[in-house]
């Protein structure tokens, strides 16, 4: 008897043992991590793969609403408002739900962000947003599903859902541009010469105001002086070219080449060289 017991015993201890053994998932936990412009975007999904099924109209029911994922809810974290279209979603933390069908997606941003998948009952109220978007079929199959951030500029990018041949891309806008000129103005109340560069440097780079990005970068050369490193001559002719004051920058470029020969940098004395070939001909 005492044996038995022990025996017992000892396969008990060997079950709990074995269960702090962690293998993988089959769909494991993954994280896209992406700034666009300033703002800064977050997802974390967990991620099922194909294996040899049929995955929409299968293992995802279509005309039905979809965790996006498995296991837990999908959460979709933004630092700022961003515009869906016409449509804002505010800047925080939601559950991304979805309802696939053959032809579009519906795309839920969900209130309520700590549930097992689906709600136990569905609230239309903690809906804060809700898009559609078009279903494109692909010749490539993607394994493990996807979520991820692309076509990234300063100021958009798209949202994309991929996984077998089906692919979803939701594009949206950040506001970058609102950002950038409150923390220029911000700036510019006590600015230093460098601040005067940055914001010269943002609107030739965002194609704003030349006019408003000269004054700017002849503000920090007042301030440098001797000191005005050949690259900030460089970005100032090209302003100008800009301005299509094409004398101005030629004579610009020649400052910034004799600053960067004097530098040992020879990549600017070449780019200012070709600059002034190719502005030569449009005086």
């Amino acid at each position: 008897m005492k044996i038995a017991l022990s025996l017992i015993f000892a396969a008990g201890f060997g079950i709990l043992g074995l269960s702090q053994i962690q293998g993988p998932r089959l769909s494991p936990q993954g994280k896209v991590e992406q700034k666009v412009g300033l703002t800064d975007l977050k997802v974390e999904y967990y991620r099922p793969s194909k294996s040899g099924r049929v995955v929409f109209g299968d293992v995802v029911p279509l005309n039905e609403t979809w965790r996006t994922g498995a296991n837990e809810n999908t959460k979709f974290t933004t630092s700022d408002a961003i515009v869906f279209g016409t449509d804002t979603l505010k800047a925080g933390t939601y559950a991304l739900y979805t309802k696939p069908t053959e032809k579009t997606w519906e795309i839920y941003f969900y209130s309520d962000y700590s549930n097992w998948g689906l709600p136990e009952t569905w609230d239309d109220s903690k809906v804060v947003l809700k898009l559609s978007a078009a279903v494109t079929m692909s010749s490539d199959v993607v394994e493990t599903f996807t979520i991820g951030v692309d076509n990234i500029t300063t100021s958009t990018a798209n949202l994309i859902f991929s996984w077998d041949k089906t692919r979803v891309s939701v594009p949206f806008s950040v506001p970058t541009k609102a950002k950038m000129q409150a923390s220029i103005d911000k700036t510019l109340a006590g600015p230093t010469a460098n601040d005067y560069y940055a914001a010269a440097d943002y609107y030739f780079n965002a194609k704003l105001d030349m006019k408003q990005a000269l004054a700017w970068i002849d503000k920090y050369i007042a301030m440098k002086g001797s000191d005005t490193p050949f690259y900030v001559y460089r970005k100032k002719a090209l302003i100008q070219a800009e301005l299509k004051d094409y004398k101005g920058a030629i004579e610009t470029a020649k400052i910034s080449s004799a600053s960067a020969e004097k530098a040992g940098n020879t990549d600017y004395v070449e780019m200012n060289k070709k600059s002034i070939e190719e502005w030569s001909k449009k005086k």
